[in-house]
Formats: structure tokens, C-alpha cells, sequence
């Protein structure tokens, strides 16, 4: 199957995700950083369910269904991505540690720009059903390596040089930035959904319960390891929100890059990227109507 798309817009999309990147790093300090060394509990576990339990997982998961080549490296793809940016705004309105979700946000960024290509390159190739799809396509790991670094990496340390260089600045064009960011990315899909719309109901019984169910694998995976850390309620929801909310733009970057004939791919990848708001959106809720028990703050 594969999927209509205008070259032309992937500059377009890498300019939105670099953008939304960016506004994320305004207000990210030093400090953020530094709290993963200081009080590294919360980012750790994160970070072990974000790039190690979820990637071997999906991997596991699609193996055990021999789920559809095309299909299975999407959600192996997904599953390699870093958090969304989009966590740290379902975090504050659930109630979670912003703090926390700042510092493994940022942290799982820089990361990602050699754990991305890394286990999506090593669990495509562990599925014995991917694996031949995967060669097909001739997987160069340090190409990605090159996007991620560029779309990621590069505006995130902008972002904070600016936010540091224009602190005012930052502070009023943050939450504007993440909106229109958050907009013309929904927009983007959904050009994308209409210029693809047969192909995109006549399989959507193919990957709607599989996003469905890989997002409720990876928010399980988040909360399991930070209950298992046991974490402070407020570090709990932090944890389980970056590891479901998975930077999807990013994976449609490397898709529309270098797999521009994987429909398949595509199709999971950008259902992702609209599903999980839904998600977080509904779980924050949830979470903003249930009190915090006391003392707020624990151990973290």
C-alpha cells in the first residue's frame, strides 16, 4: 500500500517539528537537566520504560501476532521515538510533576538521536517478520541518526539559548508556539488523511485497535515502572505520560524521509499522532477530578 504525498511538504513537516521542538525549549534551563543526576528516580524509570521496555515489547507484541510487515515496523517505530511534547502540557493538567516531565522531555530528546535509530534498526531486525521488510527498504541507521540530530537536537539547544538570551520572550511566545505548533501539525494530517482517504478507511480496521492497543501498552508501561519505583503520585503521572505520549512527528519525518513507499508505516504512525492527544487528553481529566493524597510531595 502506499501513501499519496507531495514531496515538497516534507520540508514542511521537518519545520512544524523543529518548530514545536523549539517552542518546548524556551523555558527549559540547565537545572532540568541536572535534575536527572540529582534526583534521578522519576527520569530513569521513565526513560527504562520510554527506550528499553516499550521498543522490546512492540516487538514481542508484533512477533507473537505476526502482525503485517508494514504495519509492525510502524508501531516498532513509534515505539523507538522519544516522549511528545505534548506530555508535559497532559501532565500539568492532570496534576503531574511538570518538573519531572520537563527534565525527561528533554533528556529523552537528546537521546533519541542515537536510541531512535538504534532500536528501530535492532527490533525491526528481531522480528523475524520484519526483518525482510526491513532490508528491502535498506535501513541506513546513520542517516536517521543525521534527521534526528537536525529536527530534535538543533532547535532544542536553540530553544534554550534563545529562551536564556530572552527570558520575557520566551515566556510569552511558549504556549503560543506549542498551539499553533499543535494546529498546523493536526492540519498537516489531515490534508494528509484527505488526500489518502480510500486507502485510509478501507484499512483502517487493520490499525486503529493496534494504535489503540500499543497506546494503552505504552501508558501501562510508564505507570507499571514508576509504581514499581515507587514513585510520588504527581512523578507516577509524569512518568506515564511521557511514555504514552510518543513524538509521532518525529516518525513521520523519518517515514516521509526515507520510507516514502511504507503506506503501511505511515498509516500507523499518523494515526498515532492523533490518537494519543485523545489519550492523554482523557487520562488527564481523569486525573484532574481525583484529589492528591497527602503530603503532595515525596520522596522522588
Amino acid at each position: 500500500m502506499t501513501v499519496q504525498f507531495d514531496p515538497a511538504s516534507l520540508i514542511t513537516l521537518n519545520a512544524i517539528l523543529a518548530l514545536m521542538m523549539f517552542g518546548v525549549s524556551l523555558n527549559l534551563k540547565p537545572a532540568d537537566f541536572k535534575r536527572v543526576l540529582t534526583i534521578p528516580r522519576a527520569p530513569v524509570a521513565g526513560l527504562l520504560a520510554q527506550f528499553l521496555l516499550l521498543p522490546l515489547a512492540t516487538c514481542l507484541f508484533t512477533w507473537a501476532l505476526k502482525i503485517d510487515p508494514q504495519l509492525a515496523l510502524g508501531m516498532i517505530l513509534v515505539a523507538s521515538c522519544p516522549g511528545g511534547s505534548f506530555s508535559n502540557i497532559m501532565t500539568w493538567l492532570g496534576k503531574g510533576s511538570v518538573a519531572v516531565s520537563v527534565s525527561m522531555t528533554a533528556v529523552s530528546s537528546l537521546a533519541a538521536t542515537v536510541l531512535t535509530p538504534l532500536n528501530f534498526a535492532l527490533y525491526g531486525w528481531l522480528n523475524p517478520h520484519t526483518r525482510g521488510y526491513l532490508q528491502e527498504i535498506a535501513l541506513q541507521p546513520e542517516n536517521i541518526l543525521m534527521l534526528v540530530l537536525l529536527v530534535l537536537a538543533l532547535p532544542l539547544v536553540l530553544g534554550m539559548l534563545a529562551g536564556g538570551r530572552f527570558p520575557r520572550l520566551a515566556i510569552r511566545s511558549e504556549k503560543p508556539l506549542r498551539f499553533v505548533s499543535l494546529l498546523v501539525f493536526l492540519a498537516f494530517v489531515a490534508i494528509a488523511f484527505l488526500n489518502n482517504v480510500d486507502l485510509f478507511l478501507a484499512k483502517f480496521h487493520t490499525f486503529f485497535w493496534l494504535v489503540v492497543g500499543h497506546n494503552i501498552l505504552a501508558l501501562a508501561l510508564g505507570y507499571s515502572m514508576a509504581r514499581m519505583m515507587k514513585l510520588s503520585v504527581p512523578d507516577q503521572r509524569a512518568v506515564t505520560m511521557e511514555v504514552g505520549i510518543q513524538n509521532s512527528g518525529l516518525g513521520l519525518v523519518i517515514l516521509f524521509t526515507f520510507f516514502p513507499e511504507a503506506g503501511g508505516m505511515m498509516l500507523i504512525t499518523a494515526f498515532w499522532g492523533v490518537w494519543h492527544l485523545v489519550s492523554g487528553l482523557t487520562l488527564s481529566q481523569i486525573w484532574a477530578r481525583r484529589p492528591l493524597p497527602e503530603p503532595v510531595h515525596q520522596q522522588s
